[in-house]
């Protein structure tokens, strides 16, 4: 489309992440949100005579409904819209961009020049930002046997979890997805470049946003025995010079609180290590809300519009 002002529908805007992408928006000059009628929420011809309309979709729903909203797009055919799926949908898909732009060098021109994204997983953001550069880097073997430990504010778990947090009839922490099947693993794996399945033992705590997400490694068991400064060098080449994504010295008391970026589109990573024992713990600090899915949404709208990253 040719308008100044580029155009977005959110397909699903009255969720937490439709509603922290649209705030995110609202301070955005070049765009303009375009919003159903409520009651026409769920009516496919509404939706795709809108889709039509716009020049970019963001998907904000369930898997399935994600799936039948591309449907209607692809109907469209050379009147479809650029695609940002929120869900988990399309992760993995052919054809399909993941949509994290510092996964590698250059991969933000393949996100800009991408018709369809994949938003990342909150958890996978901040594994694939500690693993993938140490696999790339022949650091750690692609068929090393791994643990990603992890623990999220409640507001990544959907209203009923939300609503019990806020209404004080949820645990203050519990662990979770001990099927050890969580719908996260597949990206995971995949954009880590992982050969062995991950074991990914997720956890929710009694406070609304922040995450932190842990790897252990055993240093005596990778390749020429690196010490914690070879993980910290190879982690701050890969995200040198870089906006959101930085790697910082660990606390020296060998602590770390999950909420310090809530409301950023930050990403913090961290090696705490004992040489002398030779073992580490990779630290991602990120808000779940934030770069792990409303930020990283718009992070990639912008990209895909051709707007300046804020």
């Amino acid at each position: 489309m040719s308008q100044t002002r580029k155009t977005i529908f959110i397909d699903g805007e009255a969720g937490t992440t439709g509603l922290g992408i649209r705030e995110r928006l609202a301070t955005v000059p070049e765009v303009e949100i375009r919003s159903i009628d409520p009651d026409k929420r769920k009516d496919p011809a509404a939706r795709k005579a809108l889709m039509q309309q716009v020049d970019l979709v963001v998907l904000c729903l369930p898997d399935d409904a994600a799936k039948e909203s591309v449907a209607l797009a692809d109907e469209l055919g050379a009147d479809a819209p650029k695609i940002v799926d929120a869900s988990t949908a399309h992760r993995v898909a052919p054809g399909w961009t993941y949509g994290f732009p510092e996964l590698e060098p250059g991969f933000a021109d393949a996100v800009a020049q991408a018709s369809r994204v994949s938003n990342p997983g909150c958890y996978p953001t901040g594994g694939i930002a500690l693993l993938r550069p140490l696999v790339d880097a022949g650091l750690l073997p692609a068929d090393h046997p791994v643990s990603v430990n992890a623990v999220s504010g409640y507001s990544g778990g959907g209203k009923a979890m939300i609503e019990a947090y806020e209404a004080g009839t949820a645990p203050d922490f519990e662990l979770y997805g001990l099927g050890l099947a969580h719908k996260h693993l597949p990206e995971l794996q995949t954009y880590a470049r992982l050969q062995r399945r991950p074991i990914f033992v997720p956890s929710v705590g009694n406070f609304r946003q922040g995450m932190l997400v842990s790897i252990p490694l055993h240093l005596d068991t990778l390749p020429g025995r690196p010490k914690p400064a070879d993980l910290e060098a190879a982690l701050t080449a890969r995200y040198a010079g870089g906006t959101y994504v930085t790697v910082v010295p660990a606390e020296a008391n060998g602590k770390i609180e999950p909420q310090a970026l809530n409301d950023s589109n930050r990403l913090e990573l961290r090696v705490f290590g004992n040489a002398a024992a030779g073992q580490v713990v990779l630290v991602a600090r990120l808000d779940n809300l934030g770069k792990g899915a409303s930020g990283a949404a718009v992070q990639n709208i912008r990209l895909m519009l051709g707007l300046p990253q804020g």
